[in-house]
């Protein structure tokens, strides 16, 4: 099964590129992660910012692969712990179902992303600067399957 990273957002800084790679070449060939960027709306002195959100939006859903479920980040989604994220990908794994995560550009999702989205998550209280969210999503997504896999690397 494949988990496509949908994000607002191109040429990251150096650093944000190594640690996203490095925890998403960790998964083996039954689980993979995979990074699609799409630059973000052209901003303008007197831009209206939902029709900046509804075109990211536009895009990001086209993104998406047919069949794939959506999840999309929202400081209103649910918040999981790594177990219960765990409990989510072995059911995908099990219905062999690919999911794209959505993550919005500076100002956030359209509506119609949050509408059309199978689940809501929320990645904490906090609010994240995009480029590590990247970081943080391929983490747990790595952190959850070494728990499904028995690997020593999550310790509780």
């Amino acid at each position: 099964m494949k988990i496509y990273l949908i994000a607002i957002g191109q040429r990251m800084p150096g650093w944000v590129e190594q640690g996203y790679k490095e925890y998403a070449s960790r998964l083996s060939a039954s689980v993979q992660i995979e990074l699609k960027e799409l630059a973000a709306a052209k901003r303008v002195r007197n831009s209206v910012i939902e029709k900046i959100k509804q075109d990211e939006g536009a895009r990001l859903l086209a993104a998406v692969p047919a069949g794939a479920k959506i999840v999309v980040l929202d400081e209103h989604g649910k918040s999981q712990t790594t177990k219960q994220l765990a409990g989510e990908l072995e059911e995908w794994i099990q219905m062999s179902q690919d999911v794209a995560v959505l993550v919005g550009g500076a100002d956030g999702l359209s509506a119609e992303c949050l509408k059309k989205a199978d689940y809501k998550w929320s990645l904490s209280a906090f609010t994240f600067p995009h480029p590590l969210v990247r970081i943080v999503l391929a983490e747990q997504i790595y952190r959850a399957w070494t728990l499904l896999n028995n690997h020593p690397y999550h310790r509780e």
